[in-house]
């Protein structure tokens, strides 16, 4: 922990704060961010899965809001870690703008795939019939991957999602992301954490989780001792409040927990034969520097790269740039928030249009 310990004591002797903290901070304090638990009006979907016993409570995610007026709500889908209201603690502001954000967090003691597209699907119905706007969907690595198999469960039934526009940020869809089955050893630190998990017999032990915590405290950390982009994106406390609640999600989650969420993404097939997911407007966002994470190998990387308009016939496939020496990482929306924002601001600008000419 004493590279995050580390990373307080560096804010605390910047003397100044960038204008765009600054402006944050501003803002946070006429209008704080604030979410509250969503009560869902639909349900249909995930009573059904209840109902059948092909999921028990404990692996019911948290659907979070923060609510504000506006003809665009988002719903938000995160990574493996953090939760996704951590994810886009700094992003937030550039959302809420355009409308009410929902965000989904994972249980920390178990996960069912069945039961959270559920969820999902239900919010994304609620949002589009009682609040009379179609949300915007943003998944990031292996949510993105969640969202990309309810894309493809529908388009399989001959039906698309009523979205106003799709974001994925590092998408992560399956597991020959992170491990490549020609390789005789994992090349990632995500390969190695989920290794074992897959393996026959499969291990989810106490050690195992355990190694897997310190993996991606280190993957966090890894931002954290990057002194130059500290001074860009956090103040001293928000650096405290981050840490903790970062800390927090991992150490939460349990044996089960872990285990459920690697057995799901091995679960979903590779995108292989490209098939419609989404006719609306799409942006696929990869970082500079995906190989921390990704195999080279990656098929979803691969598809996206080379025919991202045959999965989304209006989507476009960007890579995410900073400087040479400070190269964007995996799903980095906490560092390197001013990297991807532009590309956010400018995909919002185009939904924005779209409503207007359709009113």
């Amino acid at each position: 922990m004493l590279p995050v310990f580390s990373l307080v004591a560096q804010l605390g002797r910047q003397p100044t704060a960038p204008l765009r903290i600054w402006l944050r901070t501003t803002s946070h304090k006429l209008r704080p961010p604030r979410t509250v638990p969503h009560q869902p009006t639909v349900r249909t979907r995930q009573d059904f899965v209840q109902a059948n016993a092909r999921a028990g409570l404990h692996q019911h995610a948290a659907v979070l809001v923060e609510k504000r007026p506006g003809p665009c709500p988002t719903i938000i889908v995160g990574g493996f870690v953090p939760d996704s209201t951590d994810a886009f603690y700094l992003m937030r502001s550039g959302l809420t703008a355009h409308g009410s954000v929902y965000y989904l967090n994972y249980p920390s003691r178990g996960f069912s795939t069945d039961l959270f597209l559920a969820q999902l699907e239900d919010l994304i119905e609620e949002i589009a019939r009682t609040r009379g706007h179609r949300p915007a969907l943003i998944g990031v690595s292996f949510g993105a991957g969640l969202v990309l198999e309810l894309l493809r469960q529908a388009a399989a039934n001959g039906r698309e999602l009523p979205l106003a526009g799709l974001i994925l940020v590092s998408p992560v869809a399956c597991a020959a992301d992170l491990l490549d089955p020609d390789e005789p050893k994992p090349s990632t630190l995500l390969g190695r954490v989920i290794k074992p998990y897959l393996s026959v017999p499969a291990r989810s032990d106490d050690s195992v989780v355990e190694k897997a915590r310190s993996v991606f405290l280190k993957m966090f950390e890894s931002g954290a001792n990057n002194r130059d982009a500290l001074r860009f994106v956090l103040t001293r406390p928000e650096s405290l409040r981050l840490r903790d609640s970062v800390l927090g999600t991992i150490n939460a989650i349990d044996a089960t927990g872990a285990g459920e969420r690697v057995r799901a993404l091995a679960a979903m097939p590779a995108m292989r034969v490209p098939t419609v997911f989404f006719s609306g407007p799409a942006l696929v966002l990869y970082a500079e520097k995906e190989t921390s994470v990704l195999v080279r190998t990656s098929p979803t990387w691969q598809e996206f790269r080379e025919r991202c308009s045959a999965w989304f016939p209006r989507g476009r496939c960007v890579t995410v740039t900073n400087t040479p020496d400070h190269p964007v990482q995996h799903a980095s929306l906490i560092f390197h928030s001013h990297n991807f924002q532009p590309h956010f601001t400018a995909f919002y600008r185009r939904l924005r249009y779209a409503l207007a000419q359709a009113a």
